[in-house]
């Protein structure tokens, strides 16, 4: 059986993530108490119904049971349960816009006396430990329904144990922090096709932009030591367990210099790795 837990802070998406799991044939249960998780595994083990995948939703809606989730993930895990740990994550300014939107209590309000950041602070300090331990990031902050329920999808279809699920990104530091990225790297630090005017509304996809970036001594030598930095951490990481890593590369537009480093490194890994990805999420943002 495969157990994949849920978790992360409030409205940061977990309910749209278990529906993605669902459609993908986990058995789904919501809210459910840690301490009933190892019991129904046990459950699971001696039923005639054939449970493959099972997906829980914990946090800290169980309130004094949550406390248990941590022990309970690292039990079933020494108890040779193959448990997975998906933990969902937004900006605190983004989790506060979404509570007022929806005019919904978070469920710590009672204990922040009604504030909706202390809420989301205390939640955090909660959930600190199993945040630590978690197989799968992601953040929410800047993506809609839609492209969490695919990000789900990316990570858990054809899932194999048996190699590292690497995913190479881009961005625009100008929009945001990619939080999720395991490894990142500012690139700002190379000329800016940019400020070329025949380049500014291309994208690093394309290779005169590429060409552009790739010219300069210093782009060489960063990318030859990059690529030997991730060729020397990602047998370390697979040694450790982990299930995926996530690159990402910055730079201000998240158009250029950002995407073309984060196609080269794929075009790289894809020739030693059996599952790389690569995505540019801001690359169709206005470059004003």
């Amino acid at each position: 059986m495969e157990f994949t837990i849920v978790t992360g802070v409030s409205g940061s998406g977990k309910s749209t993530a278990i529906n993605a799991l669902e459609d993908l044939g986990f058995y789904c249960i919501d809210n459910m108490p840690p301490e009933l998780m190892s019991k129904f595994a046990t459950l699971c083990a001696t039923s005639d119904q054939n449970f493959q995948k099972v997906a829980f939703v914990a946090d800290v809606r169980a309130g004094r049971f949550f406390k248990d989730l941590y022990g309970t993930i690292k039990e079933l895990r020494e108890h040779g349960e193959k448990v997975k740990v998906l933990f969902l994550d937004a900006d605190d300014s983004v989790i506060e816009t979404r509570y007022k939107e929806t005019r919904r209590k978070h469920p710590l309000y009672n204990q922040s006396k009604g504030s909706i950041l202390s809420s989301i602070s205390l939640e955090r300090d909660m959930l600190a430990n199993v945040k630590g331990i978690s197989d799968y990031f992601i953040d929410s902050s800047y993506i809609t329904a839609a492209q969490l329920k695919e990000k789900v999808r990316n990570i858990f279809i054809e899932n194999g144990d048996e190699y590292i699920q690497i995913d190479i990104c881009s961005f625009g530091f100008k929009y945001g922090p990619m939080r999720e990225a395991d490894l990142v790297f500012d690139v700002r630090c190379l000329p800016n096709p940019y400020y070329i005017d025949e380049l500014r509304n291309k994208t690093g996809l394309l290779k005169e932009v590429s060409d552009y970036v790739m010219q300069f001594d210093e782009a060489k030598e960063l990318e030859e030591k990059l690529f030997n930095l991730v060729d020397f951490l990602i047998p370390l990481y697979m040694k450790e367990g982990k299930s995926q890593l996530i690159i990402a590369f910055g730079c201000t537009g998240g158009k250029h210099r950002s995407v073309t480093f984060a196609e080269r490194m794929f075009k790289h890994l894809s020739e030693l790795h059996p599952r790389v990805r690569v995505n540019h999420r801001d690359i169709d943002k206005s470059t004003r």
